[in-house]
């Protein structure tokens, strides 16, 4: 008597969703651009400070002395949470549900941030609005990532 083997089960793979791949590529881009930012004006203080003078009396900038007030550091540590998000989108968009984490913690330390080094009484509006949108779509992407 032959003896029966289950018949092999087709493998299912994960597949990214159009709408994460346009949340990765659009934290790709903004995170991208906002960690250049930051590391180069961390790398290049004592110059952003002068032309961010210029441009303040030149143009009536409110605000910016609060910029030109903060220490190199706050944009040297900006740059890297930036590098962090960027990297948290990189292991979503390659299905892994850890950079969903990373992205996450590194979003709450970006909103926390200048709090710290500008002595904000709290979190910027804009600032939790825009990340807490791109979190809580991430979280619906969730689903279609491995473990």
């Amino acid at each position: 008597m032959e003896e029966l083997t289950p018949a092999p089960q087709p493998e299912t793979t994960a597949k990214r969703t159009n709408l994460l791949t346009v949340l990765c590529i659009l934290t790709f881009i903004g995170s991208g651009m906002n960690m250049v930012s930051s590391l180069f004006i961390a790398g290049f203080y004592e110059y952003f400070t002068e032309v961010a003078e210029i441009l303040a009396k030149k143009f009536n900038w409110p605000g910016i002395e609060t910029m030109l007030e903060v220490k190199p550091s706050f944009f040297l540590i900006s740059g890297l949470f930036y590098a962090s998000t960027i990297a948290g989108a990189l292991l979503m968009f390659h299905l892994k549900k850890v950079g969903f984490h990373v992205y996450t913690i590194s979003q709450i330390l970006l909103i926390l941030a200048p709090m710290y080094f500008m002595n904000l009484r709290g979190p910027v509006f804009l600032d939790i609005l825009l990340s807490g949108t791109f979190v809580l779509l991430y979280a619906t992407q969730i689903k279609t990532m491995k473990g």
